[in-house]
């Protein structure tokens, strides 16, 4: 045999191996691979999205907050659709002919190949009809979801509500896929990543109806959701309904902090709104009423409004002149004369007055007197500016306080640089800033700042980060809440000043309205100035006075003086939380403030 012949069996042998494995592999497709055959059928493969529930979230002693309810989302392959009757469709889901037509050209132009959510959040009870129906509708099919629901109606803000991703959102982070949901605000935002689960995905054959026919290889390929984690908060809801039920028809904010942990009890932005009406297909309705309303219901007050805190940061004032020893205890200053000017008192009371008495009394000359004596205290008024800088920031006062509140607005302390722009370095002294020595002027604070600042006056001097999470079902808080934040105040300066506090409750005319039977609450009252209409009440307080177990900072929008709303509603919060009830002697305060409207006060004849 030549070696051409050799070549030409060589040739034919590789072709016949070749045929061989061919029709192998086709016979095994074809005959012995039921997967194929049920193809061959008209059955196609459908990959349906398996959404998690989220996590649940309880309140400090196990109170459900916020769980879940069941959803549906109808999808749309745009190819695979067929002529339909459109007017059953559109009665089936409450939908009008042009809402469908709108979807369906939508669908159309995001992909023709792929499934798109055409109407979403459809109730169970709507569910149960269509389903019934959906054979009908070829290249249509639904996914179920769960939506937020809501125990009660408080804490809207604390809590937060859940949208759908944006497109920055999907670029962020690849899990996303558009429609969606992800927490917006709140704790569903912070805590996103621990709330939302995992998404599985299920894999089912349907028929050319679009009847389900069954699992893919028996759900071997099935990759089964996993819920999102259980959270517990700090908030105490029994004392946050009722902060919100006293806050009625009020603006303002109320921040409540346990001082020995820095966890938040209470938390309310005034006027605030029911959760639940962020939730559904309502949601974007609900949602433009909000925003269209003037009492601003969306804003949250108590971590982005900018209060000045008036008479409350009077306390701050005299711990850094003790601390600088730019007054001693028994420094006195004098409300008549030179002394009283340019700042003076707005009431009568007795004079001159001393530490304590200071404070009991509100005084604004001894005030003015002590930040003038630490200003110029230093070479220059602005050195001894930075000096009192310093320790105003270490009191949280200036920065965000919270990484638990991370939207939080760091407020506004005036630098050294702020005023150098504005008047020249060194053609500004302790009398151009003066009104920073009572809490008003350039400060701008924040009522969790403020709460913050109160849990320092009940611990003598230290803090722990204010939270919003107690536990994390599986998972850890972050450690930074446990870091214990000193401030630059000897504790032996804290005693005068508390003393100042509690007389402030138990021997001046809140003693008719905020005084606490059997329990000794310190606090600090504040008329804040508004030249935009009356003044706001204000106060700041912790309780008891020994082993504290609430640091309170209560701010009513035109209250016109401290000791109207703001200390009588912190007392009855404090009461309330520390005894679980009001006594009977105060009741008569508790339906005064909680019938009081100062949104639209009513006038006297």
């Amino acid at each position: 045999m030549n070696v051409l012949s050799k070549r030409k069996f060589v040739v034919l042998a590789i072709f016949a191996f070749v045929g061989v494995i061919f029709i192998i592999s086709l016979f095994r497709l074809q005959v012995l691979d039921s997967t194929y055959k049920q193809y061959a059928t008209n059955n196609v493969l459908r990959l349906v999205t398996q959404y998690p529930a989220r996590g649940l979230v309880f309140d400090r002693n196990g109170k459900l907050l916020v769980y879940n309810k069941t959803a549906y989302d109808l999808l749309i392959t745009p190819r695979e659709v067929s002529k339909f009757d459109t007017t059953l469709f559109c009665n089936l889901l409450n939908i009008s002919k042009e809402d469908l037509e709108t979807g369906i050209s939508k669908a159309t132009k995001y992909s023709r190949y792929k499934p798109s959510i055409l109407i979403k959040q459809i109730s169970p009870e709507r569910f149960a009809v269509l389903k019934e129906q959906l054979y009908k509708f070829q290249g249509f099919h639904t996914q179920s979801r769960t939506l937020r629901e809501y125990s009660s109606t408080a804490a809207a803000h604390a809590l937060g509500y859940v949208g759908e991703v944006s497109g920055s959102d999907i670029q962020k982070d690849g899990y996303y896929k558009s429609g969606d949901y992800i927490g917006i605000s709140g704790i569903e935002k912070t805590y996103e990543k621990q709330l939302r689960g995992v998404k599985g995905v299920k894999k089912n054959l349907v028929d050319v109806y679009n009847r389900v026919q069954g699992s893919y290889r028996n759900g071997e390929e099935d990759i089964p959701a996993r819920i999102g984690k259980n959270i517990t908060s700090t908030i105490d809801l029994d004392l946050q309904l009722y902060a919100e039920q006293l806050f009625q028809n009020k603006r303002g904010s109320v921040v409540a902090i346990e001082p020995l942990t820095g966890e938040v009890l209470a938390i309310v932005s005034a006027p605030t709104y029911d959760p639940g009406l962020l939730v559904g297909r309502v949601r974007g309705k609900n949602y433009s009423e909000l925003l269209a309303d003037t009492l601003k219901p969306l804003f949250n007050r108590s971590l982005l409004a900018k209060y000045p805190p008036g008479s409350t940061f009077k306390p701050l004032n005299v711990l850094i002149g003790l601390q600088e020893q730019a007054i001693q205890l028994y420094t006195k200053f004098t409300c008549s004369g030179q002394g009283s000017r340019p700042i003076r008192c707005t009431h009568d009371h007795i004079t001159p007055t001393n530490v304590v008495q200071a404070i009991r009394e509100s005084c604004n000359a001894f005030l003015w007197n002590t930040f003038r004596s630490i200003l110029n205290n230093s070479k220059t008024s602005a050195e001894g500016f930075n000096v009192w800088y310093n320790y105003v920031k270490s009191f949280g006062i200036g920065q965000n306080v919270s990484s638990d509140f991370s939207n939080g607005l760091k407020g506004d302390l005036p630098t050294e640089e702020y005023y150098n722009n504005i008047y020249g370095k060194g053609h500004w002294n302790a009398l151009t800033v003066r009104s920073l020595s009572i809490g008003q002027g350039e400060l701008g604070v924040t009522p969790l700042q403020m709460a913050n600042y109160g849990s320092i006056l009940a611990n003598r001097g230290f803090y722990f980060e204010p939270h919003i999470i107690k536990k994390i079902e599986g998972d850890f808080i972050s450690q930074s809440f446990k870091i214990k934040n000193e401030v630059q105040i000897n504790q032996e300066y804290f005693k005068p000043v508390i003393e100042g506090m509690s007389q402030t409750v138990h021997q001046t005319n809140l003693v008719y309205t905020s005084k606490i039977p059997d329990i000794e609450m310190c606090g600090k009252t504040g008329t804040v100035e508004n030249n935009q209409g009356s003044d706001h009440s204000v106060f700041v307080a912790f309780a008891p006075r020994e082993n504290p177990e609430i640091a309170i900072f209560v701010y009513v929008e035109n209250g016109v003086w401290g000791s109207r709303y703001a200390a009588p509603m912190a007392s009855l919060m404090v009461e309330k939380y520390l005894t679980d009830s009001i006594s009977s002697n105060r009741k008569y305060i508790e339906k005064r403030m909680i019938d009081a409207n100062v949104l639209n006060p009513i006038q006297p004849k």
